[in-house]
């Protein structure tokens, strides 16, 4: 990125000696003409109007507001439909025999229309992904104690567990690949971004101090463990949303869950390693885990509103990046946002900075994302 930089401004600097060698030896590069606007509302009417409306209101859902948008990225989107980084076989088309002053008058005009006035929202969201998380999760506090601190040999704990392992948990005892329990029943009504939301807040909670176990050798059981640290994280604290959290977890399950991946659990690398424990180690790697300290894998209570803390550097009204071609999202179609937020998530559009921050974020976070901005004032 250093390198990047560097070169950019070594190209500017350049570019800039050159004009002033120049100066005065020869005419300077003709502007690009501005927009035709009564040009752009024809062909609007004539092409755009169907989806986006005269008045730049998205006609149906995950349609996008067009209406104050900005020029340069309804001109940029407009490029990327004609080369098709951007996938919409209306909207190629119509793009691709777009001329260049054609495309400017229709972004110009659409820029110039007054901001689409949002309108009450008839299915509000009550909370966030980590209250409905915790609101769910009050069925699961008879097994799994308290915010997940379970005090019952055998059962899980669920606090400070990685959000993107729970979630494939749940789905694993949906698909019955795990061994008959409760929680075949329970988890049979539950949708994805229920599945993800009850994920965040156990993810978030702070884990309890356990005792030490009545069987097994934390001693032995730490130089055991060093070929699980490759992925669980050091003593057992994983980095990874998507692999378990070892550390303050019950001995016992851990024990019964160390067994299992050499029957009945499907993991090709822990069956690997498993099957030249003897059972004694098997104890050992439990009480060493049981015993060290975990800490909260997510900060739900607050994800949210970091997001869209991150998400207003460069989209809040007002800010300006003349390197980079910003849409303005505030007002937008709510449908329009989650479907664009997981294209980028999904690597479906082409953003690298957007992929890199929508990558770790399921569903529920991505509808309040969406919700939040669909509900700002347009500007």
């Amino acid at each position: 990125m250093k390198l990047l930089i560097s070169a950019i401004a070594a190209s500017l600097a350049l570019a800039a000696c050159q004009q002033s060698e120049q100066a005065g030896k020869a005419p300077a590069p003709k502007a690009a003409s501005a927009a035709d606007v009564n040009a752009g509302k024809a062909l609007s009417e004539a092409e755009c109007k169907g989806c986006h409306g005269l008045d730049g209101k998205g006609t149906a859902p995950a349609i996008p507001h067009l209406a104050a948008q900005s020029e340069r990225y309804l001109l940029a989107a407009l490029a990327e439909y004609k080369s098709g980084k951007r996938t919409h076989a209306a909207l190629r088309e119509i793009a691709s025999h777009l001329s260049e002053a054609q495309a400017r008058n229709v972004a110009g005009y659409y820029a110039s229309l007054p901001a689409v006035a949002a309108a009450p929202a008839k299915d509000v969201r009550p909370s966030t992904p980590y209250e409905q998380g915790k609101a769910l999760a009050a069925a699961c506090s008879k097994c799994h104690g308290d915010d997940g601190n379970s005090s019952s040999p055998g059962i899980p704990s669920l606090a400070a567990q990685q959000p993107r392992y729970l979630v494939v948990a749940i789905q694993e005892y949906l698909n019955r690949e795990r061994k008959a329990s409760p929680m075949h029943t329970m988890v049979q009504k539950m949708s994805r971004t229920e599945m993800e939301s009850i994920a965040l807040y156990f993810a978030s909670q702070t884990p309890a101090p356990r005792a030490a176990p009545a069987k097994g050798d934390a001693t032995a059981g730490e130089p055991l463990s060093a070929v699980c640290g490759g992925c669980h994280g050091p003593q057992g604290v994983s980095t990874d949303t998507a692999t378990p959290g070892l550390a303050g977890q019950d001995p016992r399950y851990l024990v019964e869950a160390i067994k299992a991946y050499r029957t009945s659990r499907k993991r090709e690398s822990m069956r690997l390693y498993v099957s030249g424990l003897s059972e004694k180690d098997v104890e050992n790697i439990a009480a060493f885990y049981s015993s060290q300290k975990s800490r909260p894998a997510e900060k739900g209570q607050t994800i949210v509103q970091d997001l869209t803390d991150k998400c207003n550097r460069c989209h809040a009204p007002g800010v300006e990046n003349p390197a980079m071609v910003i849409p303005k999202i505030a007002g937008q179609d709510r449908d329009y946002l989650v479907m664009a937020l997981r294209a980028y998530r999904d690597d479906r559009r082409e953003s690298t900075t957007m992929h890199k921050m929508s990558l770790p974020y399921g569903d529920s976070i991505i509808e309040s994302i969406a919700f939040y901005y669909a509900g700002q004032p347009a500007k």
